[in-house]
């Protein structure tokens, strides 16, 4: 079974701080992911990774995700991929040492955007290793943009590319967060075509800094994609929760956090 695992960067890193790792919560996660692995022989994988403190931290600074004209922008594309890249080097590190057979995918490496979308990125690499038995490790990074110039790509956008090449049976999404929450600070269980205007007003951005946007725009987008491949289910729940990792990749029916389908 193929799931896509995204470890926010709320989640490994203090996005209140700059460039601030969390390395025994990324450590933690390693140990949950080599168990499930370990538990569950059918499981394969994609990991992806946010960027929290590094990446967004300095892309609000250049102003990266709308578009890099000048000398001084440029500079400040090659900043953000270099922060970007030093906290992938940390998960990678991580995944490793706990005996997970992550292989590196660099996505700006092959990218290619258009007015901020995702139009082309090198797949066959991941397909080949996949099939190796290796887990493919993507992380948000920077793009050339034939629009802007350049621009950021979040892991979500990447995975939402993917996906449309290489079907998984879910993305999971842990995060800081027990899941979308309704007006009440209740986790609501389900959502879906029919009941995603009803819970729309309970949807906004991250409390700290996220150039590519808060809880709304990953529903949004995460929605449009299960609309698009009707077997998907998506997950956003907590990676805080010690065991819940481990538990997503496991239980055949996810009993955390939220659930998006369509229906």
């Amino acid at each position: 079974m193929l799931i896509f695992l995204k470890l926010g960067g709320s989640l490994i890193t203090d996005k209140s701080g700059i460039e601030k790792a969390r390395p025994e919560a990324i450590s933690r996660l390693a140990d949950e992911i080599a168990a499930a692995m370990k538990s569950r022989r059918d499981l394969s994988l994609v990991i992806g990774h946010g960027s929290g403190s590094f990446g967004h931290t300095a892309a609000r600074k250049y102003g990266t995700r709308s578009g890099v004209q000048g000398p001084d922008a440029w500079q400040g594309f090659a900043q953000v991929a270099y922060v970007a890249s030093q906290l992938n080097s940390l998960i990678f590190h991580s995944l490793l040492n706990a005996d997970i057979p992550a292989f590196h995918i660099q996505p700006s490496a092959s990218a290619v955007c258009r007015g901020g979308q995702i139009i082309d990125m090198a797949i066959r690499p991941i397909e080949h290793t996949l099939k190796a038995g290796l887990v493919p490790l993507i992380y948000g990074d920077v793009a050339v943009d034939e629009v802007r110039g350049g621009t950021i790509i979040s892991t979500e956008e990447i995975f939402d590319y993917l996906a449309r090449k290489i079907i998984p049976a879910c993305i999971l999404i842990a995060g800081d967060y027990e899941g979308v929450l309704d007006g009440n600070g209740q986790v609501i269980p389900s959502i879906t075509p029919s009941n995603l205007d009803d819970v729309k007003e309970a949807l906004g951005g991250s409390d700290q800094v996220d150039v590519t946007g808060g809880m709304a725009s990953k529903v949004t987008s995460m929605m449009a994609l299960c609309t698009m491949i009707p077997s998907l289910s998506i997950h956003i729940f907590s990676g805080q929760q010690p065991g819940n990792v481990f538990r997503a990749l496991t239980e055949e029916d996810i009993s955390v956090g939220t659930r998006l389908s369509s229906g």
